[in-house]
């Protein structure tokens, strides 16, 4: 235990990828136990065999890892800890805190439909005295009166009426934990002092309450439930209809410090306002009484610009360092075409555009490939709704490269006296030879992807433009 006191914990589920939500909830119990000098425990949910995918548990593992949140110890496995929820489901048992049910979902449902109003589970068989038996599960005996009661850093005072309250499984069918009843043993077991999670889990806590106080468990244990992240139509997240998968951005190419940054604004922001900043100070002015009610609006276009300020921000090497994979894996190009050296001459340039860098091979595949590739709306709008501009500005061009000094200078001198001469615009000069060279209408700076392509790969393509035109 640290000199603060403070453990709080992450438990994810294997059951599915590491999402958002997720990713967010590690991150503001990471930012707590920083910021306070505590300790963040990992803790993984695999109690329900049918569900649970061990090969998720690397996935969960290296979404974290890349996130930079790192955890204190070694991580707890709830599948290996069966002992500690079969001996808490004896003592609740044992007491009468707890009781064998024989009720199929189809019993409880025809009953609740007979007698009408509220649905759920009517304590059937709270008074049966029945023992173990093939589908038979454990109820948790929820007293009949009084309140269940916390005080929430985030919600202020809540409290559940007993009486609201269906008699709950404990210990499923085939013999396994119910995940509350295995996570109020383990709060205890790990001396847990705060559980920070999202707020569609706040209707979880008086079950984990009462466990506690029918186990004995020692202490208190503090909450705060996070608010939902929602989508444009302020709908929570969704994997069926949004982009929840943390390695959906990892692949996309999403910097982990923007990504980390970004989450942090997710109900919770700075009160400089200031939202782009170094973690160190997200971990120094974090405070989780600060934390909003309101859902927080996960806006792709905002974390996007997160990104790009945060690509920006890299040094040069460290730009080409980090656009490495997208350089080499899946690119558009023959790897043995591809030089990191010409491409390392580009790449101040490219690092000033792109706001992704999964972008990065869009901006220099006309260097690597052995044609540009052509994006069809850049060449219906350039070289087909203007053809006769095109057909002259690439015949200047053409005539004019062939002889002007092959730098930045000498080729600007060689296009845009076109421009000079018949007063057109110089975007509308521009556009026909990046169109020809590039494929695209929007790139690099031109002359300088043109002295890198070099004099005779530039009058190849401006000719066979010309053709094509």
């Amino acid at each position: 235990m640290t000199s603060s006191g403070v453990r709080v914990r992450f438990a994810p589920s294997p059951t599915g990828y590491l999402h958002i939500g997720g990713a967010r909830t590690a991150l503001f119990n990471w930012l707590f136990a920083r910021r306070l000098g505590g300790e963040f425990v990992l803790r993984i949910e695999d109690t329900d065999g049918e569900r649970s995918r061990p090969e998720l548990i690397d996935v969960i593992f290296q979404a974290l890892e890349w996130l930079g949140l790192d955890w204190d110890g070694t991580p707890v496995h709830q599948s290996e800890r069966g002992h500690l929820y079969t001996a808490a489901i004896e003592k609740l048992l044992a007491d009468g805190s707890a009781y064998w049910c024989a009720c199929s979902p189809d019993d409880v449902k025809a009953r609740a439909e007979a007698r009408g109003g509220t649905p759920g589970y009517d304590s059937h068989c709270r008074t049966l005295e029945l023992g173990p038996g093939e589908g038979r599960v454990v109820r948790f005996a929820v007293p009949d009166d009084g309140t269940t009661a916390f005080d929430d850093l985030i919600r202020g005072h809540v409290s559940f009426e007993n009486a609201n309250l269906e008699d709950f499984v404990v210990q499923r069918s085939n013999g396994s934990p119910m995940f509350h009843l295995a996570n109020a043993v383990d709060d205890a077991d790990q001396g847990i002092t705060h559980v920070i999670r999202g707020e569609d889990l706040i209707n979880v806590t008086p079950k984990v309450l009462l466990l506690r106080e029918a186990l004995g468990a020692p202490g208190e244990l503090i909450f705060a439930h996070l608010p939902l992240i929602v989508n444009e139509k302020r709908q929570k997240l969704s994997k069926r209809r949004d982009d929840v998968s943390v390695g959906d951005y990892i692949e996309r190419g999403y910097l982990p410090e923007a990504m980390v940054n970004y989450l942090a604004t997710l109900g919770w922001g700075p009160s400089d306002g200031i939202e782009i900043r170094p973690l160190a100070e997200i971990v120094a002015m974090f405070d989780i009484a600060d934390v909003g009610k309101s859902g927080a609006f996960f806006d792709v276009k905002k974390l996007q610009h997160f990104n790009g300020e945060y690509i920006r921000a890299l040094s040069v090497p460290q730009f080409v360092s980090r656009s490495t994979r997208w350089l080499f894996d899946d690119a558009p190009w023959d790897p043995e075409r591809f030089d990191i050296a010409t491409f390392e001459v580009l790449a101040p340039l490219v690092q000033e555009r792109v706001k992704l860098l999964a972008e990065v091979p869009d901006y220099v595949d006309f260097v690597f490939t052995a044609e540009p590739v052509i994006d069809d709306e850049s060449w219906q709008k350039v070289m087909v709704k203007n053809p006769d501009l095109a057909i002259a500005v690439l015949d200047h061009a053409l005539a004019g490269f062939e002889t002007c000094d092959w730098t930045i200078a000498g080729l600007d001198a060689a296009l845009f006296s076109y421009a000079e001469i018949n007063g057109v615009a110089k975007g509308k000069v521009q556009a026909p030879v990046r169109v020809a060279v590039t494929g695209r209408t929007v790139g690099p700076p031109l002359f300088e992807s043109l002295e890198v392509l070099g004099r005779d790969e530039t009058i190849r393509r401006l000719a066979a433009a010309r053709s094509r035109v």
